[in-house]
């Protein structure tokens, strides 16, 4: 009847309130809460004319023009970022660059290469997701976890902050304001803990709850191990880098040594030479022991003492390498360096035999990679034989170069270490693809046979009811 109201569709989604959900008719039509009544109305009393407007639709962008807008913001703050860093360096003289470039280096490497491992662990749930692999069951989740986008936005503000934060630092310090600049990385930790610990409901409370029930279930062992317990122990065994340089950083934190060459002497308390640097590197070895020998207490199991014993290979490593600052040089080349590079063999050799044999199961191809979609991706990985030349390959060379992050007497040469460091946690991103496949094989191949013994069950019972029926 009216020009503006027949032009209006009934299932325009700005004819519904905000909030309201959609009603779906028989015919397949969506029809908002009260809509077609209050077409009625308006028609019988004639309230509104055809050159009336009937409402005012907000105008929004599309989501492809704010997530272009999104990336030109980031690359603009991106290239900010280095040249005002750059710039501060240019500024040093050139004996002191290098040292400063060390210091920096080590109170924000952890938590950039943190950062890093919270981006692929997002990738790990987008392929899982992809593949229909059910990982809320597998780690025993609530209902609703975090899912791949809520942990690439977690990601994406890390990455955000953590470079902002370095950046400041070195441009305070270059410009004099030592203190200013001293306060930028211990903020920076204040923050990051606090968000953790945090009490309230904000911060995706329940994840974070749960990550530090885990981490807590990991340092005392005291109940039985689930699959999240030493699936997260094992990737704090890959970042053990990491929390030796946290260490590093807090104690110079604690002795108010933060921008200053205090502790460039190698024998002082946050030294490079400090006794607290390999005790903290075995934690996440001595840890995932601990949680096999529970393991056998509970299951009697002899493949978990052998587990076990894989863990207790990088004691020797860790503590072998730190004799070097010790002990006289003629005693560490002669006879504990050949140990420290027997030890070394010895730890990679077991690791990778058991990530091949034990962790993974390549009996055939994995279907971790056969989305449900059609996707690049899975095109280019699923059933493709050159994926397993390139993981049982990379896997051997990085379990090799893995012994190097370990060693106290190599931390000199951080960017080497820090490249080590990183190619590791990509060793760990793609070794948690197989692993989780793994387990939810087990998993689905169990309640298959449990339906299958239900299914017999069910069968015996209607033949004796039958029978006795006959009878």
């Amino acid at each position: 009847m009216f020009g503006g109201l027949a032009a209006a569709s009934v299932n325009s989604p700005h004819l519904r309130k905000s909030g309201s959900r959609a009603v779906v008719s028989d015919f397949g039509d969506e029809v908002g809460n009260g809509v077609e009544e209050g077409f009625l109305q308006t028609e019988a009393n004639g309230v509104k004319s055809a050159g009336q407007p009937m409402s005012t639709v907000a105008i929004m962008p599309s989501p492809v023009l704010l997530w272009r807008f999104k990336v030109l913001l980031f690359l603009v703050w991106g290239f900010v970022c280095c040249k005002v860093g750059w710039d501060s360096v240019m500024r040093m003289s050139a004996d002191l660059r290098d040292l400063f470039l060390y210091e920096a280096f080590l109170y924000y490497n952890p938590l950039l290469l943190v950062t890093m491992m919270v981006w692929l662990w997002g990738v790990n749930l987008w392929v899982f997701t992809q593949a229909n692999v059910n990982y809320a069951k597998i780690f025993d989740l609530d209902q609703d976890p975090l899912t791949h986008r809520e942990i690439w936005k977690c990601a994406t503000w890390m990455t955000i902050v953590v470079p902002t934060s370095m950046t400041a630092y070195l441009y305070l310090y270059s410009h004099g304001e030592v203190s200013l600049a001293a306060s930028q990385p211990v903020l920076l930790y204040i923050a990051v803990a606090m968000i953790l610990i945090f009490p309230f409901d904000i911060f995706y409370l329940s994840s974070r709850y749960y990550l530090l029930r885990t981490l807590w279930r990991i340092i005392l062992p005291l109940q039985a191990i689930s699959f999240s317990d030493f699936f997260l122990a094992d990737i704090l065994t890959s970042m053990a880098k990491v929390f030796s340089d946290l260490e590093r950083s807090v104690c110079r934190m604690v002795h108010r040594q933060v921008a200053t060459i205090a502790w460039f002497e190698a024998d002082s308390v946050c030294g490079s030479h400090s006794i607290a640097i390999p005790l903290v590197l075995v934690l996440p070895y001595l840890f995932r022991l601990f949680q096999c020998l529970r393991q056998y207490k509970d299951t009697r199991e002899k493949t978990t003492l052998l587990n076990a014993l894989k863990y207790s290979t990088s004691v020797p490593v860790i503590f072998l390498s730190a004799l070097k600052y010790h002990v006289l040089p003629d005693r560490w080349t002669n006879f504990y360096r050949p140990l420290w590079l027997l030890s070394s063999v010895l730890n990679s050799s077991y690791s990778f035999y058991w990530d091949v044999t034990r962790d993974w199961d390549l009996s055939c191809f994995t279907r971790i990679f056969k989305f449900s979609r059609p996707h690049m991706c899975s095109y280019l990985l699923y059933g493709r034989k050159w994926v397993y030349v390139w993981v049982i390959g990379s896997n051997l060379i990085l379990r090799c170069t893995w012994t190097y992050k370990l060693s106290a007497h190599l931390r000199h040469n951080y960017l080497t270490v820090f490249t080590i460091a990183a190619l590791e946690m990509l060793r760990r991103f793609q070794w948690a693809f197989f692993r989780v496949e793994n387990e939810w094989n087990k998993m689905t191949s169990k309640s298959n046979i449990q339906l299958t013994e239900k299914d017999v069950a069910n069968e015996e019972t209607k033949l004796l009811v039958s029978d006795n029926h006959n009878v």
